[in-house]
């Protein structure tokens, strides 16, 4: 029973019981015991099994995996007129997270990489380049940003202990340094003053395991760690900053780096699916365009003489919001049960000595603090917006285990996140990153080559935790690794 969460007797499954219930990372409505092969990302949830949600599932992954086409009819058309990727899973490979690489080009697969372009003393979006910056566009429009002119140089990093831990092995550390050519930016007047960082899509498996987790759950946390004195983002949890849904009901944040998404049915995916493609819907029926763009290729000569229209009308167009939606409600709610219904890999190996001494060495450093271990989902009766009133997978009353408090914290690395501020990342399944992915990069931007770089780039809140790890023995520290890779 040390390598999968099938029903043998083992350790710790004596006479076929049922198993430990750590192993049911996703709980037992939200795992999935394929959990050794490259597909372990991409399976579906008991609950969707259970319920005959097997063919929407089908449908919907569809669209998650299928290009949209910029035709104005036919199959997932309507791509454009600008753009970020074509298909979702060029950012999301094997499901998982967006890979390192050193040149930012949308079409390469793997390339989970989003622009995050900002003003240097407001830290809001520049918006001529649109909120999520466009390298991709239908002539006769032009991207905001040409990505030809985008460079990313690797940097090393010497931290304050030498990049040494005291017992003399070595390890090593990069950033990502981001600049945009002047001259590849297509808006008039260009931006000035801003600042260019580099955000990687996070994996996707289990999302709809953390909808199901109550809104109370979650401000019951932040306050418990900020009774603690810990340093918390409290802007993002007070009520007056929650999120509004397109249902009027109103939550707060637990998706994206920036808490910027209360529920699966308004984001990430769901929010997503619209604005990288462009592609309109019933409940979002308007371009993913700010009105600096608009006004810019309004104005462009080419354009114009393309669409035989004046300035006026090009610019009404862009900036329509009753637009006919290119995405039909039916594939919209097929590719929702989708999402919500991606199962979590069942944890590996928990009876190994091995993950059991690192198991310990995680907990007893303080990473829980942060990484909490385990949730209970609530009722889950979450109806969301009206256009999925169809039934998606449910998740009532579960222990899931994806070691996040679903709360932002500082980090402090050298070109941080913008504002500082980020979400914990779920550690769940990501042992497996490797073979579904082909990339075992970590941290919001990638930087991180391995668990161990991961964890020394850790500031902040996090710093006790990094001197406890960076103090354990190398048995210690390649025990805890393993831990990670298991759970």
């Amino acid at each position: 029973m040390s390598t999968s969460c099938k029903n043998d007797d083992g350790p710790d499954n004596p006479g076929n019981s049922e198993l430990p219930e750590e192993y049911y990372a996703g709980g037992k409505l939200g795992t999935t015991t394929i959990n050794n092969i490259s597909t372990a990302y991409e399976q579906p949830t008991p609950a969707v099994e259970q319920n005959g949600m097997t063919l929407a599932f089908k449908i919907g992954e569809a669209f998650f995996e299928k290009g949209f086409n910029t035709n104005p009819s036919g199959v997932r058309h309507g791509l454009g007129p600008v753009y970020v990727r074509s298909s979702c899973i060029t950012c999301h490979p094997g499901y998982g997270h967006g890979k390192r690489v050193d040149q930012y080009r949308a079409n390469e697969f793997g390339n989970g990489y989003l622009l995050v372009v900002f003003d240097q003393d407001t830290h809001a979006f520049v918006p001529e380049l649109t909120g999520m910056p466009q390298t991709k566009a239908v002539d006769p429009f032009l991207p905001p940003v040409d990505e030809k002119g985008i460079r990313i140089e690797w940097r090393e990093h010497v931290d304050q202990f030498g990049n040494k831990f005291p017992d003399g092995e070595t390890y090593s550390l990069i950033y990502p340094e981001v600049t945009i050519d002047p001259a590849y930016i297509n808006t008039d007047p260009k931006p000035a003053n801003y600042t260019v960082r580099l955000e990687a899509t996070i994996g996707i498996y289990g999302t709809g395991l953390l909808d199901a987790i109550p809104d109370d759950s979650l401000i019951a946390e932040y306050n418990r760690q900020k009774a603690l004195g810990r340093t918390l983002n409290d802007a993002k949890y007070d009520p007056a900053n929650f999120i509004t849904e397109n249902d009027g009901t109103r939550h707060p944040g637990r998706y994206t780096y920036g808490l910027t998404r209360g529920t699966l049915q308004n984001g990430p995916g769901s929010n997503a699916i619209w604005n990288i493609t462009n592609v309109t819907r019933e409940n979002r029926r308007s371009n993913y365009i700010t009105k600096a763009y608009a006004t810019a290729m309004s104005k462009n000569a080419n354009v114009q003489a393309t669409l035989g229209k004046d300035e006026a009308a090009i610019y009404a167009e862009l900036m329509a919001t009753d637009l006919e939606p290119e995405m039909s409600t039916e594939d919209y709610v097929n590719f929702m049960i989708w999402h919500r219904g991606l199962a979590v890999p069942a944890a590996r190996d928990l009876d190994d000595p091995v993950v059991q001494k690192g198991k310990k060495a995680f907990y007893s450093i303080g990473c829980t603090s942060c990484h909490k271990p385990s949730w209970t989902t609530g009722p889950d009766n979450y109806t969301g917006d009206t256009l999925v009133a169809r039934q998606l997978p449910r998740y009532p009353y579960q222990k899931i285990w994806p070691y996040t408090d679903m709360l932002q914290h500082k980090l402090e690395m050298v070109n941080d996140i913008r504002t500082g501020w980020c979400r914990t990342t779920p550690l769940w399944g990501r042992g497996l990153s490797q073979i579904c992915t082909g990339a075992g990069d970590h941290l919001h931007d990638m930087r991180a080559r391995n668990y161990t770089e991961a964890i020394m780039w850790h500031g902040g809140d996090a710093a006790f935790s990094r001197e406890k790890f960076r103090n354990l023995s190398k048995e210690d520290r390649d025990a805890l690794v393993k831990f990670l890779e298991s759970i």
